[in-house]
């Protein structure tokens, strides 16, 4: 989807705001209304991203990842956030849902992407499964309760079951002679 030329600027703009929240967990509300007030630096010197979410109030800190710094400074000048006093030219989050829709379509992708699956893929694809720590991901999701970001991990526990038992197939289909050679 990253890569994919799209011939309405309407889906590259989708994909784009999709992708950011893929690489900082936004939620759509929070995407929709981020500002350039919300971009600071933080204790690394880096940028961040300092919001208390829609949904719960809750301090979100994110530091940004240079593919999310990069979609930043695509949208600076776009006329339609500017006007709108935000970062993004975000749609509605149905007319959002329903372009996803289409952008799966035309990239081949089986899965229903929604918003919401953006802060999913953070949390699993982006973060646990490349080693950040629990706590990390719920303080940056802004989550109240730990156990609200386990679910999360749950699904990565899944994923890591899933890899394993097609590593043990593809152990267990090696021929005799493969397997006294290892073990030699």
């Amino acid at each position: 989807m990253q890569e994919k030329t799209f011939t309405t600027n309407r889906l590259s703009q989708v994909r784009d705001i999709f992708l950011f929240c893929c690489y900082t967990g936004l939620a759509y509300a929070d995407v929709e209304k981020l500002s350039s007030n919300q971009i600071g630096r933080g204790v690394d010197g880096k940028s961040w991203v300092f919001t208390d979410r829609t949904k719960t109030k809750t301090a979100s800190n994110i530091p940004l990842l240079s593919p999310a710094t990069a979609l930043l400074e695509k949208y600076k000048d776009h006329p339609e956030a500017v006007s709108k006093g935000c970062l993004f030219p975000v749609s509605s989050n149905q007319k959002m849902n329903a372009y996803l829709k289409e952008i799966a379509d035309l990239c081949g992708i089986a899965k229903t992407l929604t918003t919401h699956v953006a802060r999913h893929t953070f949390a699993t694809t982006v973060t646990l499964t490349n080693g950040v720590p629990l706590e990390t991901v719920s303080s940056m999701l802004g989550h109240k309760n730990i156990k609200t970001t386990q679910i999360y991990a749950k699904v990565v526990q899944k994923k890591v079951s899933q890899d394993m038992e097609k590593l043990q197939k593809h152990l267990t289909a090696k021929t005799p002679a493969d397997q006294k050679k290892r073990a030699v």
